[in-house]
């Protein structure tokens, strides 16, 4: 759950941050990107933070994001469903895979909005949402990204960003199942069911002020 009162000095911190491990802190918006689709550089990040309708919703609305997938991984079950995913058996986790272009929008930015867009301290749950499927998770591809999560993680519960320590799993991505065609763009088609209407929309609300100069 994004918090008011400390939002912006955490997403501060988490550039700030950002910018020591590689120089470069933000984003630039006026990035131009070839207009032939296949000079496009393509980068891919997975993170896990609660029920995956909520994180589609957030990154499909940043800039230099071109994909965002709904999809469970982290467990042992092959091919899991929707309905083996929420018993909290299979040990996948509700997951989006972000498809992005890292001349657009950089992985540390992601990981800006990641940690902004959810509780990364609460351990198996966000808000009614219990279970280890709901878990906080980066699941990395490849050494840059894991690094790059790990060294943020530390140095954001060093600085005591949040009331509690940082939880997050960071551990690599193996296997993706893509989620079931009807959690694809759950928010943009049912903006009238009920999860939407009081978890994803009030949510949204906040991170688009806070993020607005980074929307599509």
């Amino acid at each position: 759950m994004i918090r008011d009162i400390n939002m912006k000095k955490t997403i501060l911190l988490i550039i700030f941050l950002s910018g020591l491990i590689n120089g470069q802190a933000e984003i630039d918006p006026n990035n131009q990107l070839s207009e032939n689709n296949n000079m496009k550089k393509r980068e891919t990040a997975v993170f896990g933070a609660g029920c995956f309708w909520c994180v589609e919703a957030v990154f499909q609305t940043l800039k230099g994001v071109y994909a965002v997938e709904p999809g469970y991984t982290g467990g042992s079950t092959k091919n899991p469903t929707y309905y083996d995913v929420i018993t909290g058996t299979t040990g996948h986790a509700e997951v989006a895979r972000i498809t992005f272009d890292p001349d657009e929008v950089s992985f540390e930015f992601l990981l800006s909005v990641f940690f902004q867009t959810h509780d990364p301290t609460t351990l198996n749950y966000q808000g009614a949402d219990i279970g280890n499927q709901y878990r906080s998770a980066i699941f990395y591809t490849s050494d840059e990204q894991k690094q790059m999560a790990e060294k943020i993680i530390s140095e954001l519960n060093d600085a005591q960003a949040y009331p509690n320590k940082i939880v997050t799993e960071v551990t690599a991505l193996k296997i993706f199942y893509l989620a079931e065609d009807y959690h694809k763009n759950y928010f943009i088609t049912n903006p009238e069911q009920a999860y939407c209407k009081f978890v994803i929309q009030p949510k949204m609300e906040k991170f688009k002020k806070v993020f607005k100069d980074y929307l599509k």
